[in-house]
């Protein structure tokens, strides 16, 4: 069968501002890197983390999410896991890893667009009450109501009267989901500028990927230090006993798949199983991890 050409998405704009506008450090790093280079400044690992030790690592953490799955589904727990990150963190392939082998009718992926005119005129967290889990689920929220504390923020969605209300209400909004028995677990993946850019390159040429970019995305690559300040700020203040944030960098995303899972499950009584806390070098608080 003959090959089939796709454009790049957004007209090219990714490699154009790889070419003409990322800091030359980012593009640097990125032409001098082989594939299993880490390309953040600082982090604890040289390269990826082993194929085999990933996958042997992966499977025994996925028997165990299955186990996971039918203690809750006995005890009627109720867990709701709050995805958020830089764009390209790898949200969405931990999600993937996370819930693959789960049993879909007790564990859901929560990924909302953008509200209706309805949405945006209620309460702002209300659209997301009704996929709060019921007894015996997992919910999973790929992107969640921090959207309000960083992108609406950086992009001028939202106004500051509306994001300062935001930063009011979400502790004691939490705070009760906690006190109605809900385990929250708020996940932040962090990644860094270069690797960033390399994942959306890699997104740009293939169109296998292009599903994954958006105008966000690709308005946001000059928006980093925004980004920054605002990913900085929405931590500090969010980040409360009832439901702390675990950050991790994800700049190889085979230890930050494998911490997200531990995040969760080392977190949960399971019968028969005694799961690790994530790596310390790449996953604690806000603050263990510089951006607080």
């Amino acid at each position: 069968m003959a090959k089939t050409r796709f454009p790049k998405p957004f007209d090219g704009a990714i490699s154009r501002f790889f070419e003409d506008e990322a800091p030359k450090d980012v593009r640097k790093a990125i032409e001098n890197a082989s594939k299993n280079d880490i390309l953040a400044e600082g982090y604890p690992y040289d390269e990826r983390m082993d194929r085999e030790e990933y996958e042997d690592t992966l499977a025994e953490l996925q028997i165990a999410l299955v186990a996971m799955q039918a203690h809750i589904m006995k005890t009627g727990e109720r867990i709701a896991i709050v995805f958020e990150g830089r764009d390209a963190a790898g949200k969405g392939g931990s999600i993937k890893r996370f819930r693959e082998n789960l049993n879909p009718r007790s564990a859901r992926v929560v990924a909302l667009p953008k509200p209706s005119d309805t949405e945006a005129s209620q309460w702002y967290f209300q659209r997301y009450i009704s996929h709060l889990p019921a007894a015996g689920q997992v919910v999973m929220f790929d992107r969640s109501w921090y959207n309000r504390g960083v992108v609406e923020h950086v992009f001028g969605f939202c106004d500051q009267e509306e994001r300062e209300l935001f930063f009011r209400q979400v502790t004691p909004f939490e705070t009760m989901l906690v006190n109605e028995g809900i385990k929250v677990f708020k996940i932040w993946l962090n990644v860094g500028r270069a690797e960033q850019l390399r994942r959306f390159l890699d997104r740009e040429k293939d169109p296998l990927k292009h599903w994954k970019l958006s105008g966000i995305d690709v308005k946001g690559l000059s928006k980093w230090d925004a980004y920054t300040e605002a990913i900085s700020e929405t931590l500090r203040k969010t980040d409360h006993a009832a439901c702390p944030w675990m950050v991790i960098r994800a700049d190889d995303k085979r230890r930050a798949r494998i911490a997200v899972i531990r995040t969760v499950l080392s977190s949960l009584a399971i019968p028969e199983f005694d799961i690790p806390a994530p790596d310390p070098k790449i996953a604690g608080t806000p603050a263990d991890m510089g951006l607080a």
